[in-house]
């Protein structure tokens, strides 16, 4: 049997998707798996052992239709569920299977703030495309496959494995991201050196967390590495204080202990740290009772409301005191 598993985007999505990829190999190990993403999520699923072929697309399936085609495909296990995967699905005419996405539900409790949504993680909804043929979720945490070239030299910048603490910048959203004041009251006094991560986008807030914790040893890699070279630093970490991004689930799949704070989306919607055989590994911090929250299931680039509360109004203190109790 030849299975192609579709999910485009993003980061933490994709990482979300590799539970089902490994049981779908070891459940049925007769098949060969194909996967179909984005070319900016690629580094989340190279070197993955269970899948055989990856293909990548920029911005349209259609861009690979006719590669796709000529797999000659038996089954497509749909992890993304849009418009576009019903178009490839339809090109490719073969049976197929999809997740209950819950958009409905998803409407509902960002619009009106009426919570539908199941109990249940993103992951386990996953799990209901592949019922059909058999694959059951072995509750065993999410994957990422790092090599030798992806390793940082710790040394160099006077790190040592599991002494320090990774603070993730950034975040696809604003609205997703810590104020550096927060961050900042957050990490003051840590006496481990604090390792900035994220893109080039967050450079200038490095800076000023740099800035306000001028005490403190803080290496920023902020623009200066790859994904996967920010992975193996999470790998590394003693632990990790993030808001709802792609390395907080990154940060699950090596197990790493995650200090999460939230901002306009909520765990309720599904996507909070995918950690089945310790939930104690994560913490969860958020703003509850406030009326505009969650504003969206995913995130805007600015606060609609203007005032931010749902991150100006989180409890530093309680932040930090959970933070050092992980260390």
């Amino acid at each position: 049997m030849k299975i192609l598993v579709v999910r485009f985007s993003s980061i933490g999505d994709v990482v979300l998707t590799t539970p089902v990829v490994r049981c779908i190999a070891e459940q049925l190990p007769d098949a060969e798996i194909h996967f179909v993403t984005k070319k900016a999520f690629l580094p989340v699923l190279e070197g993955n052992p269970h899948i055989a072929k990856i293909i990548t697309i920029e911005s349209s399936v259609s861009e690979k239709m006719a590669e796709l085609k000529a797999e000659h495909y038996d089954l497509v296990i749909d992890l993304h569920r849009n418009v576009r995967t019903l178009r490839l699905k339809r090109a490719l005419g073969v049976k197929s299977y999809a997740f209950p996405k819950r958009n409905i539900e998803k409407f509902l409790l960002t619009k009106f703030k009426i919570n539908r949504m199941p109990d249940v993680h993103v992951v386990d909804r996953y799990f209901e495309a592949v019922r059909a043929i058999g694959v059951k979720n072995d509750g065993l945490p999410c994957e990422l496959f790092l090599a030798p070239s992806d390793e940082v030299n710790l040394v160099e910048h006077n790190l040592q494995p599991k002494q320090f603490v990774a603070v993730a910048m950034g975040a696809q959203f604003a609205t997703k991201q810590m104020p550096v004041h927060l961050m900042a009251e957050v990490l003051s006094g840590i006496e481990l050196p604090i390792v900035l991560l994220g893109g080039p986008t967050d450079i200038e807030r490095a800076d000023q967390l740099k800035t306000a914790l001028p005490s403190q040893q803080v290496v920023d890699f902020c623009g200066k590495i790859t994904l996967r070279q920010s992975a193996f630093l999470v790998s590394q970490a003693s632990a990790i204080l993030t808001g709802d991004t792609g390395l907080m689930h990154i940060a699950s799949a090596f197990r790493i202990p995650i200090v999460s704070v939230w901002g306009n989306t909520v765990p309720a919607l599904g996507m909070y740290p995918y950690s089945p055989q310790d939930q104690s590994l994560y913490s969860i911090h958020e703003v509850n009772n406030l009326s505009c929250r969650p504003c969206s299931k995913i995130g805007y680039k600015e606060c609609p409301k203007k005032h931010f509360k749902c991150m100006e109004m989180q409890d530093g203190k309680a932040i930090r005191e959970d933070l050092m109790g992980k260390l």
